[in-house]
């Protein structure tokens, strides 16, 4: 009887904390805590009491759909195969053996690769390089790509960005790029790809991975990282654009995605400018009213992200997607705020990238004087995301923004939800909404996590992401984030 007793005072106990935990939500998760372990009611549970948890909970209840839903998706024009494999044990198969690392901007050779690797390797850093050798960098692909334990994965940024919004069964998707018979197999039956999209033979991009401590002859590695190498030359002078814009008309997409700019790096200056302006002439081929989303990736060459800014393409498209280092790039070759800055010193201060998210709606977004289509950027970090949004043209930006940095949680982690035992909330506790005004200073609350401010008719949505602990896979992170960005965002017709 004793024992009957005991446990239903647990539970009416259980039951009391409970209904504390509804009745004073704000209460901070380690009061509870001590609470429950007051109570000697055991371990507390990890679940819901947890700022992480807590936040999780929060945003499944702010993440609603939109009123006015994508029903067609146009995505071009970057894709590829990536095949990740061991550096060392590609080399090996390849009949290298170690020499004197040394970094070269274009590899023409194996030796100029095993050099370049070794270089890189030395220093634990991630790097990326055309190999100019069409044949040899053929071979070297086929020998990874039949290396056992070689893994194929869906590249580049619109075929990823594809695939994210195949997920969702109600949504037709077409998908333009140089797509070859592996990457064809790799896509979600719900991607509609058109016939003059498909090539003989893929772009392989080639993943060389190394882990903390591996040896190669006298170089060890610092830190874990890859060495990513390709000869991708219909990616890099953006191929596949004129079929994207023509095979519009007959698909009648209500949102088109555009990436792949950044590859037109490998591209002479001559080329470069020339490719640019067929770009916007392409764009502006696209019918009007037809929001066009533009994906950016890392870029070196401030020149053409200059030209990116200026030669019109900006103004030709509705939305960007960024994370920071492009953000801060943007500022340095466009001469925004805080272009001094060389890199950001650990997380972005929120202040300044509000700052330059403002400057580049301001200068280069929609307004009263200005013809610009620009009215939205998606700007995400490892640990938080900002949506800015001129006012008036788009909706449901507050549960777009939550649903971006959720993905951000379940993918790399590879769950279905967010674990919240699996995730950590390393987002600034307090910050400034801006530095080159007087902003406000806002204290995060995970029982409300969605943050938003106001300037100058321009609204913020800021939330923080909850950082897989130990993430499975993190290629393509940025392009899933602004896909689930997308998919909840509406846009409004002031008219």
């Amino acid at each position: 009887m004793g024992l009957w007793r005991g446990s239903a005072c647990a539970g009416f106990l259980a039951l009391a904390v409970g209904c504390v935990f509804l009745l004073e939500p704000e209460l901070p998760g380690s009061a509870l805590r001590s609470l429950w372990s007051s109570l000697r009611l055991g371990p507390a549970p990890p679940g819901p009491l947890s700022p992480e948890g807590r936040l999780a909970a929060a945003w499944d209840a702010l993440i609603v759909q939109p009123a006015r839903r994508w029903r067609r998706v146009a995505v071009g024009v970057n894709a590829c195969v990536d095949v990740v494999i061991s550096g060392v044990k590609l080399l090996q198969a390849l009949g290298l053996s170690p020499g004197s690392g040394r970094d070269h901007a274009v590899l023409h050779s194996r030796s100029d690769l095993e050099e370049a690797f070794m270089y890189f390797m030395g220093k634990g850093a991630a790097a990326e390089r055309f190999f100019s050798d069409k044949e040899t960098f053929h071979d070297i692909a086929q020998t990874a790509s039949e290396f056992p334990g070689a893994q194929h994965y869906v590249g580049g940024n619109a075929a990823l960005i594809g695939q994210r919004f195949a997920a969702n069964a109600d949504l037709k998707v077409l998908l333009c790029g140089p797509i070859g018979p592996k990457l064809h197999e790799l896509l979600d039956d719900n991607v509609f790809v058109p016939p003059e999209s498909l090539q003989e033979v893929d772009e392989f991009h080639l993943i060389l991975e190394y882990l903390a401590g591996e040896e190669w002859g006298p170089f060890k590695a610092p830190h874990a990282n890859r060495f990513i190498f390709s000869h991708d030359l219909s990616n890099g002078a953006m191929n596949m654009l004129e079929v994207f814009v023509s095979s519009l008309e007959e698909f009648q997409p209500d949102l088109v995605v555009l990436s792949g700019l950044h590859m037109m790096e490998g591209q002479s200056k001559e080329l470069q400018r020339k490719r640019l302006l067929e770009v916007v002439t392409s764009i502006s081929d696209i019918p009007t009213g037809i929001p066009i989303h533009l994906e950016l990736a890392s870029m070196t060459n401030r020149e053409l992200m200059s030209s990116i800014v200026h030669q019109q393409v900006f103004p030709a498209v509705t939305s960007l997607g960024l994370n920071e280092q492009e953000l801060l790039f943007l500022s340095q070759s466009a001469s925004g705020p805080h272009a001094s800055l060389s890199s950001w010193d650990g997380v972005p201060d929120v202040g300044m990238v509000s700052d330059i998210l403002f400057w580049i709606l301001k200068e280069h977004g929609r307004s009263k004087t200005r013809s610009s289509d620009l009215t939205r950027i998606h700007f995400h970090t490892l640990v938080y995301h900002i949506l800015a949004t001129v006012d008036g043209h788009w909706a449901n930006q507050l549960a777009a923004v939550a649903a971006g940095a959720r993905v951000a949680g379940t993918q790399a982690c590879a769950t279905e939800t967010i674990d919240a035992s699996r995730v950590s909330l390393r987002a600034p506790q307090e910050f400034m909404t801006s530095h080159s005004e007087s902003g406000s200073r806002i204290v995060l609350n995970p029982n409300k996590p969605v943050v938003e401010w106001h300037r100058e008719g321009i609204t913020f949505h800021f939330t923080p992401v909850l950082v897989c602990k130990d993430p499975i896979r993190t290629v393509g992170l940025g392009d899933a984030i602004s896909a689930e960005g997308l998919f909840y965002s509406e846009e409004a017709h002031p008219d």
